[in-house]
């Protein structure tokens, strides 16, 4: 499923830290952590980051809510910033891929979840297509089939 990815993303949530290990062995990873965290993860991933990648810039976090309902100042900060090509979150674990016109034409992206725990009914990842700058495709992956 992730053989052959250049970068892995993950929004939060990780639980064990071996699971980034393990992430870390097929590819490089950019991670931030997430509510349920403990220290293990804390102390190797940051809450929030912005980062350049295939010529696009992303930003993640865990908590931020989804677009039109922001949490913890995300809108603030999209708007005092600039928002990204790309912005990646977690916390709800519920599957959103979304173009928001508004924040010119950033891609909301919030993966599901690919644990168990959560309120979602199935696991879930996204591949992500990077095209000459622009994000082409996002294949939802289910990962219980």
């Amino acid at each position: 499923m992730l053989a052959g990815v250049d970068l892995i993303l993950h929004a939060g949530d990780v639980g064990d830290p071996a699971i980034l290990d393990g992430l870390e062995a097929v590819a490089p990873v950019r991670a931030v952590f997430g509510n349920v965290d403990g220290p293990g993860v804390r102390s190797r991933r940051p809450e929030t980051e912005r980062f350049e990648a295939g010529r696009l810039n992303f930003w993640m976090t865990h908590i931020a809510g989804r677009p039109g309902r922001w949490q913890r100042g995300i809108g603030k900060r999209l708007a005092e910033e600039g928002p990204p090509d790309v912005f990646v979150c977690g916390h709800s674990h519920i599957l959103q891929i979304e173009r928001v016109a508004a924040l010119g034409d950033m891609l909301f992206l919030n993966p599901g979840a690919a644990g168990r725990h959560g309120r979602h009914q199935q696991k879930t990842c996204v591949r992500l297509h990077l095209d000459d700058g622009r994000a082409t495709d996002a294949d939802v992956i289910h990962l219980d089939e």
